[in-house]
């Protein structure tokens, strides 16, 4: 009787656990592994999913994000045998659940060890001074070389990146000196250079003013040729301009003489003037010089004037 009182609680028990065990969720971006009596069955996908219970089990669970995957800093020898302490870090993402349960027992060990190796073998074909400027080589080196062998994991390797090149202390040292000695040549040579454009700026302005001065001094002389030349014609001309005036001046006053002496009373004037002047040249002889010139016949000064005034008829007549 006690039986079959708890038999409805027993069975109650039962289903809940059934339901349990056969309804479960999976996260977004999350695959489930079920395997069916130890074999693989299926994966589930996000959402709700049914399982058979004590027959079907979850075996694996796998994340689809990007997984950043840490890899430890190993020592890597050169080309020119100097050891380099190379670590990095590997992007990868789960794309086949099956192979990535079944197809290595651990794909992160081996996408790590993986990644060293080859790391180990590319550096190892470079010299240290190609190892700092072609770490993008380096990268895609080592990502296709993961890609190609974490196929068979369920695996895609997406990137890689070195994170530290770090060579000894010496060799640093070294390098430091080299960069120093570098960096001192690049600014002697564009001091030097710097002098060198200053001197030719410095000879080309030079030149390039005496050549406009030499220019200013021809053009000078020119426009001092020029403005010579302009006062000597300026002179000729107002040289001539009064030589013209003058000789008018002249022929007016001798017109004007011959009309007075042709007007009434004016050879008796003429007598007179003449008579004067010729008395005044000899006064003022006599004032200048010790020496006296006198005329041949000088108590016949009245005849001088006649004949002067008989010659200026004579030319009236002619004319």
């Amino acid at each position: 009787m006690e039986f079959l009182y708890s038999f409805p609680v027993i069975l109650l028990l039962v289903v809940v656990i059934f339901g349990f065990k056969a309804f479960i969720v999976v996260p977004q971006q999350e695959v489930y592994v079920v395997e069916r009596l130890g074999r693989f069955h299926n994966a589930l996908t996000a959402g709700l999913n049914i399982l058979i219970p004590f027959v079907d089990r979850v075996a694996y669970r796998h994340s689809l994000k990007e997984v950043p995957l840490d890899v430890p800093s190993q020592v890597c020898i050169t080309r020119d045998n100097t050891q380099l302490t190379v670590d990095g870090i590997i992007y990868f993402q789960v794309t086949d659940p099956k192979l990535a349960s079944y197809g290595s027992s651990n794909y992160i060990m081996a996408i790590t060890q993986l990644a060293q190796t080859t790391l180990r073998s590319v550096i190892g074909r470079m010299e240290l001074d190609k190892t700092f400027e072609e770490r993008d080589e380096i990268n895609s080196i080592v990502v296709s070389a993961l890609d190609e062998a974490a196929g068979a994991w369920g695996v895609k390797v997406l990137r890689y990146e070195i994170k530290d090149l770090v060579p000894p202390q010496e060799i640093l040292r070294s390098m430091q000196a080299q960069i120093t000695a570098e960096r001192e040549k690049r600014a002697r040579i564009a001091e030097s250079e710097g002098r060198k454009i200053e001197q030719i700026n410095l000879a080309s302005g030079q030149r390039e003013a005496e050549i406009q001065q030499s220019e200013g001094e021809a053009q000078a002389a020119i426009n001092a040729s020029n403005g010579e030349k302009i006062a000597r014609i300026n002179r000729a001309q107002g040289e001539a301009e009064a030589l013209r005036l003058v000789a008018e001046a002249n022929a007016d006053a001798i017109r004007k003489i011959a009309e007075a002496v042709r007007s009434e009373g004016g050879s008796e004037a003429v007598n007179l003037k003449v008579a004067e002047q010729y008395v005044a040249a000899f006064s003022n002889l006599a004032k200048e010089s010790n020496t006296l010139i006198m005329p041949a016949n000088v108590a016949d000064i009245g005849s001088l004037v006649s004949a002067g005034l008989k010659i200026i008829d004579g030319n009236k007549a002619a004319k």
